[in-house]
């Protein structure tokens, strides 16, 4: 990952120099004095290039003036630059310039909390995991080591990165937990990195088969049978809110199925590799409970997540077993494919029993039908209550994590009912997705929820501009700004 440094406006000398650009507007501060640097040439090669200054566009200049490269980057227009616009700006420089050591990227011109979400885009695109890349030619792999931001509110742009920089951890946190492979990251292994959080000041608990056990944790013990690896659940307590403002505190709860082969409902074979990021949603919440701790945030949050491997054994979970949850309520288990909502289920239920929490959201990579019928471009959100889902609605819109409201209702409800017991875990292939979250709702006990499927939005097959190709830690931002 780059340095990130804020400092005074100045041209470089030699290397490399980022001019941020507005679309229709003529060059000023630093792009004005580079162009009259190189007598004029600047601005001609950049009009000959095409460059207009648009949103996303980068044009790459060689050998020009003192410089060895100079990257015109667009901004867009000027009105419609704000913190997400900046960001995408910020991660679109990273490609031009990866193959540099340093730069220095003149954003005098910008007021000094969009030159931090500018520095905030870049540090989100050049991460990279390459944990396990051991014959990759030097030549292949990324050299980037600095960025300067040469801004005349230094004070003031480093005081808006430093937060900025606490949720780029939290989504590095998430990203790396989503990518490991699944010999690596089982669920003993999970709860072994989730205690890392402790150095934040967060509070962690982790519970293993023997205290889920004698809880009653029947509904997520059941997932986790077929495996020779152990489940664990982790309460994550981060106490931030000022004394004497002591609230009930917001809930935020992942599924975390470190490896789903389905059971013996068992998958395809066909891209049954993907199923490693099974855990995202737990991932994202992980995650998240570390931004708001490197941030300090004053709220009371805790984060809860259950982690199970889902496998085909002679001791694995049948379809047609009937399951009791921690709640009590008998759960007909028809599809072993459908795990994650019983480990959800009995993650809920305590947490309401333990910290009566103002609200919860659980995230999870729950169901394939959230991608037919929402693409990879948005999330599914299911909420009982209107407020919660409008704010998270806006959280992701402000982080550019988008989501949709899906609807929930009795008739969806009435698909999950069962012959034998109180549910049974799957309705059919109408609707997949809200008779899942039907399914969870009926352990909501009435708290205000909010269900955020991301089986759709949790990894990209391409590079985006403050994404790259991978695991994308959907759901951290949200949450970081939801809580804020």
């Amino acid at each position: 990952m780059p340095d990130i440094a804020f400092v005074k406006p100045a041209l470089p000398k030699t290397g490399v120099l980022v001019l941020p650009m507005t679309e229709g507007d003529p060059p000023a501060g630093l792009a004005r004095e580079a162009a009259e640097a190189t007598g004029g040439l600047l601005p001609k090669a950049l009009e000959a290039a095409g460059f207009k200054g648009r949103k996303g566009q980068t044009t790459t200049l060689y050998a020009i003036g003192p410089w060895s490269k100079v990257v015109a980057l667009g901004l867009g227009k000027a009105a419609d630059l704000g913190p997400e616009a900046a960001e995408d700006a910020g991660g679109a420089l990273v490609p031009a310039i990866s193959s540099e050591r340093e730069a220095v990227v003149a954003t005098d011109g910008l007021e000094a909390g969009l030159a931090a979400h500018l520095a905030f885009g870049a540090t989100l695109r050049a991460w990279r995991f390459d944990r396990y890349r051991t014959t990759e030619k030097e030549d292949d792999k990324p050299k980037l080591e600095r960025l300067a931001f040469a801004t005349p509110g230094i004070a003031a742009a480093k005081s808006a990165f430093a937060p900025l920089r606490a949720i780029a951890d939290g989504v590095f946190l998430t990203r790396e937990l989503v990518s490991e492979p699944p010999n690596v990251l089982h669920p003993v292994e999970f709860a072994e990195r989730c205690k890392g959080l402790e150095r934040l000041g967060v509070e962690v608990e982790v519970l293993g088969p023997k205290e889920m056990k004698r809880l009653g944790f029947g509904a997520l013990l059941g997932v986790a049978q077929g495996s020779a690896q152990e489940p664990r659940m982790v309460v994550m307590n981060w106490r931030g809110a000022p004394k004497g403002k002591k609230q009930k505190p917001i809930a935020l709860i992942g599924k975390g199925v470190t490896f789903d082969t389905g059971g013996i409902s068992i998958k395809p074979a066909a891209g049954m590799e993907d199923m490693k990021w099974d855990m995202a949603g737990a991932g994202a919440v992980v995650g998240a409970m570390a931004a708001l701790a490197g941030r300090k945030a004053k709220a009371d949050v805790v984060g809860l997540v259950g982690l199970v491997e889902n496998m085909p054994s002679g001791t694995a979970q049948r379809p047609g077993d009937v399951v009791k949850s921690y709640s009590g309520q008998t759960v007909e288990v028809i599809n072993t494919d459908a795990e994650g909502r019983l480990v959800l289920a009995d993650v809920m239920w305590y947490c309401q029993q333990r910290f009566d929490p103002r609200c919860m959201v659980d995230l999870a990579t729950l169901t394939g039908a959230i991608i037919i019928a929402l693409g990879h471009e948005h999330a599914g959100l299911f909420s009982n209550d209107d407020e919660l889902a409008q704010r998270i609605a806006a959280a992701g819109k402000a982080v550019g994590e988008a989501c949709w409201r899906m609807p929930l209702g009795e008739a969806y409800d009435k698909q999950i009912r069962s012959d034998i017991a109180d549910m049974k875990n799957v309705g059919g292939r109408p609707a997949g997705s809200v008779t899942a979250a039907q399914f969870l709702q009926r352990f909501t006990n009435g708290k205000p929820w909010a269900h955020l499927d991301i089986a759709g939005t949790a990894w990209s097959a391409k590079d985006r501009p403050t994404v790259p190709k991978g695991a994308t830690a959907f759901g951290v931002r949200l949450l970081d700004r939801l809580v804020q």
